[in-house]
């Protein structure tokens, strides 16, 4: 019998902040399958409510949420009086002008388009966060 050298999601948290109906189906369904413990939230408030938690491994952000916008959260989560154990990973279809993108990428753990990567892809890119 071959050993999984896979490392283990079963205990890994992920916050998914997303407003959009279908491609968050789509995340929460390929996570869970993949044995992620999976909170979705669908706009910028709860889900920065849920992030300060601090009770995630992961927080997929969404730029574009109702409320308030995951730049404003990102900032919130990366500033000086906010301690969270989570790596944040940006999700977006967005095009961003290089100096927001490059702002965004340095408080960032990851910067994803949404548009270019497939749920298993996602999953797999998880997979490889320490």
């Amino acid at each position: 019998m071959e050993e999984s050298v896979k490392p283990p999601t079963q205990s890994r948290k992920v916050l998914i902040i997303e407003d959009e109906y279908f491609i968050s189906e789509l995340y929460v369904r390929a996570l869970e399958k993949a044995g992620y413990q999976v909170v979705l939230a669908v706009d910028g408030k709860n889900g920065l409510d849920k992030a300060l938690s601090n009770s995630f491994d992961i927080i997929l952000l969404d730029i574009m949420v109702p409320t308030i916008t995951g730049t404003e959260i990102l900032e919130r989560l990366r500033s000086n009086t906010t301690q969270i154990k989570g790596k944040v990973i940006i999700i977006t279809n967005l095009e961003q002008g290089e100096e927001t993108k490059e702002k965004i990428e340095q408080q960032a753990d990851g910067y994803i388009i949404k548009a270019e990567i497939t749920p298993k892809q996602l999953v797999s890119f998880l997979d490889n966060i320490k």
